[in-house]
């Protein structure tokens, strides 16, 4: 059994439906001049309408007419909570949020002024409940005869938030990290997260800054922006195979992206223009060409390639809420296309498909709210490359965010994989909760086509499965995540990491 175990210590805290529009002339022309008063002829109006309106009273006869009428939002009000679901703080008053009202406001449909529905209520709460600043957010509403104001009560997540950590591994010896990390900057949900590692041998950056797209702004794009160095054991080329020194293969990356963020209908895009620098390194970081058997590292038979592409994905989000979901599905869609420019002179295009839904039920359950709340969930990736494509570049199946029970990269490396997933995820306690997972992947038999065969020649088997059970506990500083996963070669693996597998 292979334990692998990052402890981190933290310090905490520097502090469905379509898009409907409000309906507008609803008079029909049949109506006999009172505004309130329709006949037969404007039933199909009437039943629409109904839904969200008030009957006042029926008439009876052949001439049946309805008199009913509608609540309009009066007022909409912004409430921030705070850990306690208090309004006041200790001092009586109220309590102050970072994010700006205007911001939020600006990104419901449900406006002062339209005729209430119930369907764009709950479309707003959860377009509120995905933002990632949030921890949760309810709604109140008053209402009298003709009008309702609709109050909205959120209690906002601890950011910024710093994190310091460090470790030992086999590569880079001992090492220490620090992360700095907000949602909310300025108050609009710009987010800026970095984290930086330094050891002996090498300094590795991870950093990116977005400011998303806002409804309330069409005019305006979101963009991002992102530059990282990292240095990793290759999973292309693991240790079966080493180089001709005996040194396991390692792999670096350095590069960046500028991309545009938009939206179309229910659709998330992005648009960008990102660079990568693939080399493959010794133990002391000198660069190598091919490996002990003589097969080549790198497109370019120099160790290093280039990867110049322009990358479009679309993506719908209908979950409940970003963070641990409890019901709805996620679809994302990707390709890239890589320019011949550089090292390498690669042009390929990258086409990737993965689609998550998640499904309550109530099998052991009463349906009680916990933090680990009842359900399946259910994810299907789907991926090819067409064209050349540098060898650590292919599709890598096996690890903990893939098959587990396998290690990373040890069950295929392709030009083609798909991969199916299915949890049962269920409570334990308020904050700990229990999975039962199996993972199924395979490369359809694709990884002779990769430059070298180095998937081939490792004897990978080209897809596997793997199954097991893991927990799943509710922290100060996320959610962690332990697996004890076994491959169907008998192979198990207990790893502990954050965040949900999907």
């Amino acid at each position: 059994m292979r334990v692998q175990i990052t402890v981190i210590a933290i310090a905490v805290m520097l502090v469905g439906g379509k898009n409907l529009e409000a309906i507008a002339d609803s008079q029909s022309p049949t109506q006999d001049g009172s505004s309130g008063i329709v006949t037969p002829e404007a039933t199909i109006h009437i039943r629409e309408y109904a839904k969200y309106g008030d009957y006042i009273g029926v008439t009876s006869g052949d001439n049946q007419t309805l008199e009913f009428s509608q609540k309009v939002v009066k007022d909409i009000q912004i409430r921030f909570i705070n850990d306690k679901g208090k309004l006041l703080d200790d001092k009586g008053q109220p309590i102050k949020g970072r994010t700006q009202t205007d911001f939020i406001i600006g990104l419901l449909k449900l406006k002062p002024g339209q005729v209430f529905r119930e369907d764009l209520l709950q479309a707003d709460l959860q377009r509120l409940r995905k933002l990632e600043s949030f921890n949760q957010v309810n709604v109140d509403r008053e209402e009298d005869v003709s009008s309702i104001n609709i109050i909205y009560k959120i209690k906002e997540r601890g950011f910024p938030s710093l994190i310091l950590g460090g470790g030992n591994n086999d590569d880079v010896g001992l090492y220490g990290r620090v992360g700095y990390k907000d949602a909310n900057i300025s108050g609009i949900n710009d987010k800026l997260d970095t984290t930086v590692q330094i050891s002996s041998k090498d300094v590795q950056f991870n950093g990116q800054f977005t400011s998303r797209y806002r409804p309330g702004e069409p005019n305006r794009l979101g963009y991002s922006i992102r530059g990282f160095r990292s240095r990793n054991i290759s999973g292309t080329f693991n240790e079966d195979i080493r180089l001709s020194n005996g040194n396991k293969v390692r792999e670096g990356r350095f590069g960046g992206s500028v991309g545009l963020l938009g939206a179309f209908d229910e659709w998330d895009t992005s648009v960008a223009l990102n660079y990568t620098r693939i080399s493959l390194r010794d133990q002391e970081y000198n660069v190598a060409q091919v490996d002990r058997l003589g097969s080549p590292l790198s497109v370019s038979g120099t160790g290093i390639d280039d990867l110049f592409t322009v990358s479009f994905a679309v993506s719908r989000d209908q979950r409940d809420r970003k963070d641990n979901p409890t019901q709805g599905s996620i679809l994302t869609l990707s390709t890239e296309q890589a320019i011949p420019i550089g090292l390498g002179n690669i042009s390929s295009n990258r086409l990737q498909g993965d689609y998550i839904q998640y499904l309550p039920v109530s099998w052991i359950g009463n349906g009680r709210p916990t933090d680990n709340p009842e359900m399946l969930a259910i994810n299907l990736q789907i991926g090819t490359t067409i064209g050349d494509f540098p060898p650590a570049d292919a599709f890598n199946i096996g690890g903990l965010d893939s098959v587990r029970g396998y290690g990373y990269g040890k069950v295929a490396s392709g030009r083609s994989y798909g991969l199916a997933s299915l949890e049962y995820r269920f409570p334990i306690l308020q904050s700990i909760g229990g999975v039962l997972f199996t993972d199924l992947a395979s490369d359809f038999g694709s990884s002779e086509t990769v430059l070298g065969e180095p998937g081939v020649l490792r004897d990978k088997p080209g897809s596997g499965f793997g199954y097991g059970l893991g927990l799943r506990v509710k922290s100060s500083f996320g959610l962690i995540r332990g697996d004890l996963g076994i491959s169907n070669q008998g192979e198990v693996r207990f790893e502990v990491t954050t965040g949900q597998r999907f």
